[in-house]
C-alpha cells in the first residue's frame, strides 16, 4: 500500500513539473514581425547599404534586434542549407532550382526569394591609373593573363565570392582566371586600400563601397581612386560608360548584378517584415539614395498640377 501511495505521488510531481515547463515554455515570446532578436547572413560585397537598411529598420521598430553577419556568397548559402538559427540570406542571385527543390523538401515549404536592388561590379583605379576605359574583351585578356601591359586584377576572394562568381558568368564564359594575373584578398575594404597604393591595379567592387557621393568617408576614399568606364555593348556607338545610378537603371553599364533576399520564415516574423521593408518603398528609397538601382519604379510627379487639381 505504502508502495502504491509512494508511486502516485511521484506520478503527481512529474506531471505538476511537467505542466509547470509546459507552461514556462509558452511564456518565452518568439519574435513578432516588430520585435526580437534573428540571425542573417548578407554578402560582404552590399555591406554598406545593408547597414544602411538594418539601421533604419531597427529605428522605424525599436523592439527588434537584426543580427548580420557579413561573409562570402558560398558562406551566406551554407547557413541557408545548414544553420538552423539563420532566417535570411541577402545574396547576388536567387535560387537555382535544386536548390528550391532542396529547401522545401527539408522546410517543408517554398522559401520567400525576389530580387529587390541591382548593383554594379565597379572597376576600381589608383587615381594616377591612366588607363580608364575598357571593354569585355581587354577585361577578359586581363583576367585570363594576356593583358600586355600585365596589370593585377584584385578581388575581394578568389573562390567563393559573388562578385567573383558574376565575372566567371559574364565576362569569362567558361576560361579560367591566370592566378598570377589576380590577387585575392580578405573582403572589399582591403580590394580599396590596396588600389589605393598599387597603380598597375584593378579592383572589382561594389558600387555600394566607392559611389555614393553623399558618403564623406567615400569621397576621402575617392581622392586616391577613381572609377574606370566600360564600353556598353548594346549602345548607339558604343560608348564608354560609368557605373553611376543612371547607367545601371538602364543597364547601359554591362556589369550589372541583382541583389536578392531568401526567406526561411512561414509565418508573420521579424525576418518576413524585415524582407518587407527590402522591397516596399522605404527600403527601395534607401537602395536608391545608397546609388543602386531599386526595383520599385518611382515616377516624378509635376507637383504644379497637382496643386492645382481642385
Amino acid at each position: 500500500m505504502k508502495l502504491t501511495i509512494d508511486c502516485i505521488l511521484l506520478l503527481s510531481a512529474v506531471f505538476v513539473f511537467n505542466l509547470t515547463g509546459c507552461k514556462n515554455k509558452k511564456a518565452v515570446k518568439a519574435d513578432t514581425p516588430d520585435s526580437g532578436t534573428i540571425h542573417i547572413s548578407i554578402d560582404e560585397s552590399f555591406k554598406p547599404v545593408m547597414q544602411e537598411q538594418i539601421k533604419m529598420f531597427e529605428t522605424s521598430f525599436p523592439n527588434s534586434h537584426i543580427i548580420a553577419s557579413y561573409k562570402s556568397e558560398a558562406d551566406c548559402f551554407r547557413d541557408l542549407f545548414y544553420d538552423s538559427s539563420n532566417r535570411v540570406v541577402i545574396v547576388g542571385r536567387g535560387l537555382f532550382r535544386d536548390e528550391e527543390k532542396y529547401l522545401k523538401d527539408k522546410l517543408g515549404f517554398n522559401p520567400g526569394c525576389n530580387q529587390v536592388a541591382s548593383d554594379a561590379i565597379t572597376l576600381l583605379l589608383h587615381k594616377n591609373n591612366k588607363d580608364s576605359l575598357f571593354t569585355l574583351e581587354t577585361l577578359k585578356a586581363l583576367l585570363t593573363g594576356k593583358d600586355p601591359q600585365h596589370k593585377i586584377a584584385v578581388f575581394d576572394g578568389l573562390n567563393a565570392t559573388s562578385t567573383v562568381r558574376f565575372i566567371k558568368d559574364s565576362i569569362l564564359k567558361g576560361e579560367s582566371f591566370d592566378t598570377a594575373a589576380v590577387k585575392a584578398l580578405s573582403g572589399t575594404s582591403e580590394v580599396i586600400d590596396y588600389i589605393s597604393t598599387h597603380e598597375n591595379a584593378i579592383g572589382f567592387i561594389g558600387i555600394s563601397w566607392i559611389g555614393n557621393p553623399e558618403e564623406k568617408q567615400q569621397q576621402q576614399q575617392l581622392s586616391k581612386l577613381k572609377l574606370a568606364y566600360v564600353r556598353c555593348e548594346v549602345c548607339e556607338g558604343q560608348p564608354f560608360v560609368k557605373p553611376m545610378q543612371q547607367s545601371t537603371d538602364t543597364r547601359r553599364y554591362p556589369l550589372v548584378r541583382g541583389l536578392y533576399y531568401v526567406n526561411k520564415e512561414n509565418y508573420n516574423g521579424l525576418g518576413s517584415r524585415f524582407t518587407s521593408f527590402l522591397k516596399f518603398e522605404r527600403g527601395q528609397l534607401i537602395f536608391r539614395r545608397s546609388y543602386l538601382s531599386p526595383v520599385m519604379n518611382f515616377n516624378t510627379r509635376n507637383a504644379d498640377l497637382i496643386l492645382s487639381k481642385p
